[in-house]
C-alpha cells in the first residue's frame, strides 16, 4: 500500500513539478517504445529482404505476418489489464510484461547465433513480444494516472509529460535500430531493441521505490478466495485457446480444413468484426437500460468503425510504406544512404512540434470546438490526404526512385489527422460510456485498434500486385469516403450523444 497520504502526492514535485515515480514510468514507456518502434521499422523488410540473410518471403505472406503481430500487441491488452487488476497488480504486471518483452527481442537476434532455430525463433520472439505487450501496455499508463490521486489539471500536464516519453522512445528506436538492423546485421537490430527493453527494466527497478505502492493490489484483491478464483479464471482462458489453436492445427494436419497464413489473417479479421457487431448489439438492445445510454453506446460503435479504418491507414507506416521506403525513395545524404527504417521516425518528431499546437488550438476555439463526429471527419480526411500524396508521388517512380519527401509530407498529414481523431476518441469514449460500462467500452478502442492493424497488414500485402498509385489512392479514397460520412451525419450523432460534447 502507498506510504504517501493525497496530500503528499500534490506536494511531490521531485520531476519537473510533478511526483518523482513519474520519470521511473517515463523512462520506461520511452523505453518500451523505443524497443516496439525499432523492431517494428526491421520486421517487414526482414521478412522480405532475400540479399542479406532475410527470409526472402513474398510481400502478402510477410505483410500478414506483420498485421497479426500488430494485431496481436492491441488485442493482448485487455486481458493483460484483467491479469493486472486480478492476479499480478499493475506495478508487477509491467515488470514481467518488460522481461517477457526483452526476452522475445533476444530471441529473435537468437538465428545469429543459432542459424538453425531462425523460423522457429522468430516467431517465438514475436509471440513472446506481444504477450509482454499487453502485460505492461495497459498498465504503465494506469499507474501514471494513480500518482496523482488530487486529479485536476496537474494529472492532465503529468499524462502530457509521459507522452512526450513514448514519441522520444518511438523516435529514436528506428534510427539506432534501423542503421544496425540494415547496414550491419538484422539480428543486431533486434539486439539493440532488446537492449533498450532492458535498459528501461533497471531503472523501473531502480524507480520501483518512487511509486509509493502504486500499482499494487486492493485487499480486497489480495484475499486468498479472490486470488484462487483469479488464476482459476485465468487457466481456464489459456486452456480454451490451447484447446482451439490444437483443434485448428489438427483439422489443418488431417486435411479437414484448408488456410493459408494470409487467408487465416482475413478470416480473422472477418471474425472480429462480425464479434465487434454482435458485442455493440448486444450492449444496445439489452445492457443499456436508457434511451440516452442507447444512443451514446451507438455512437461509441460509429467511432470503433472510424477508428479501425483510420487505424487501417495509419498504421500502413510500418508496412506499406516501409517498403515504398526501401524500394521506391533515395535515401542518398551526401553520398551515404540513409537506412529505410528512419522515416518511420517522421511521425513521431512531427507528433512531439505539433501536439502542443493542436491542444492549443482546441482550448482556443472554446465553444466554436468541432464536435466529436467532426474532428473524427477530419483525421479520417486528412489520412486520406496523405495517401493522396503518396498516390501522387508513385506516379513518378517509372523515372527512378523518389523523393523522400512525398512520405515526409505525407506523414505531416497522417501526424495532423492522428491528433485530431485518437485524443478525443479516448475521451469521448469515457465520457460516452455508462459508468458501469466504461472499462468494456475502453476495450473496443484497443479492439478498433487491433482490427485497423490487422486489414493494415493485408492490404501492405498488395503493394507487388497493383500499381502504386492505384493501391494509395483506393486507400484514399475510402478513407476520405468513412471522413465525409461523419461529417454528413454530424448533427443526427451529435443528437445521440445526448449533451455530451
Amino acid at each position: 500500500m502507498s506510504d504517501m497520504t493525497a496530500e503528499d502526492h500534490k506536494y511531490d514535485r521531485a520531476f519537473f513539478g510533478h511526483p518523482r515515480g513519474l520519470s521511473t514510468l517515463f523512462f520506461t514507456e520511452l523505453w518500451e517504445r523505443f524497443s516496439y518502434y525499432g523492431m517494428r521499422a526491421l520486421l517487414l523488410l526482414f521478412m522480405t529482404d532475400t540479399a542479406r540473410h532475410g527470409f526472402g518471403w513474398d510481400t502478402a505472406k510477410s505483410a500478414a505476418v506483420y498485421g497479426l503481430y500488430t494485431f496481436g500487441v492491441y488485442a493482448v491488452a485487455l486481458p493483460g489489464g484483467w491479469i493486472a487488476d486480478r492476479i499480478l497488480g499493475q506495478k508487477r504486471s509491467v515488470l514481467w510484461g518488460g522481461i517477457i518483452i526483452a526476452l522475445g527481442h533476444y530471441t529473435l537476434a537468437l538465428p545469429a547465433l543459432v542459424p538453425s532455430t531462425s523460423v522457429s525463433a522468430f516467431y517465438a520472439g514475436l509471440f513472446l513480444i506481444v504477450m509482454g505487450t499487453g502485460l505492461l501496455k495497459p498498465n504503465v499508463s494506469a499507474i501514471v494516472g494513480e500518482l496523482y490521486p488530487e486529479g485536476g489539471g496537474r494529472r492532465d500536464a503529468g499524462f502530457s509529460i509521459f507522452y512526450m516519453g513514448i514519441n522520444i522512445g518511438a523516435f529514436a528506436g528506428p534510427l539506432i535500430c534501423s542503421y544496425l538492423g540494415e547496414k550491419v546485421d538484422w539480428h543486431l537490430g533486434f539486439s539493440a531493441a532488446g537492449i533498450g527493453m532492458t535498459l528501461g527494466l533497471i531503472q523501473y527497478v531502480y524507480g520501483w521505490k518512487f511509486l509509493h505502492g502504486k500499482g499494487e493490489l486492493g485487499p480486497e484483491q489480495v484475499e486468498p478466495a479472490a486470488m484462487s478464483e483469479g488464476r482459476r479464471r485465468l487457466t481456464l482462458g489459456v486452456g480454451i485457446i490451447c484447446l482451439l489453436i490444437l483443434l485448428l492445427v489438427g483439422l489443418k494436419w488431417l486435411g479437414i480444413v484448408s488456410f493459408t497464413l494470409v487467408s487465416f489473417v482475413r478470416g480473422t479479421g472477418v471474425l472480429l468484426l462480425a464479434l465487434a457487431i454482435l458485442y455493440f448489439a448486444y450492449m444496445i438492445f439489452i445492457a443499456c437500460k436508457t434511451r440516452e445510454e442507447k444512443g451514446r453506446v451507438f455512437v461509441i460503435f460509429l467511432l470503433f468503425l472510424g477508428a479501425a479504418m483510420f487505424w487501417s491507414g495509419f498504421e500502413q507506416a510500418g508496412s506499406s510504406m516501409n517498403l515504398f521506403a526501401k524500394d521506391y525513395t533515395n535515401r542518398v545524404v551526401f553520398g551515404w544512404e540513409a537506412p529505410a527504417g528512419y522515416l518511420q521516425s517522421v511521425n513521431p518528431l512531427f507528433i512531439v512540434l505539433l501536439a502542443p499546437v493542436i491542444g492549443s488550438l482546441w482550448v482556443k476555439l472554446g465553444a466554436s470546438n468541432p464536435s466529436i463526429p467532426t474532428k473524427f471527419a477530419m483525421g479520417l480526411v486528412l489520412l486520406g490526404v496523405g495517401f493522396l500524396v503518396m498516390a501522387w508521388g508513385s506516379q513518378y517512380i517509372q523515372a527512378g526512385k523518389v523523393s523522400p519527401m512525398w512520405l515526409v509530407t505525407t506523414y505531416f498529414f497522417h501526424t495532423v489527422g492522428e491528433l485530431c481523431l485518437s485524443p478525443v476518441g479516448l475521451s469521448s469514449i469515457t465520457k460516452l460510456s455508462p459508468h458501469r460500462l466504461v472499462s468494456q467500452m475502453m476495450g473496443t478502442w484497443f479492439l478498433g485498434a487491433a482490427l485497423g492493424n490487422l486489414i493494415a497488414g493485408l492490404v501492405a500485402g498488395y503493394i507487388d500486385e497493383l500499381p502504386k498509385d492505384e493501391l494509395f489512392g483506393v486507400v484514399a479514397a475510402i478513407v476520405i469516403v468513412t471522413g465525409l460520412l461523419f461529417f454528413i451525419f454530424h448533427k443526427p450523432i451529435d443528437r445521440m450523444c445526448h449533451g455530451i460534447k
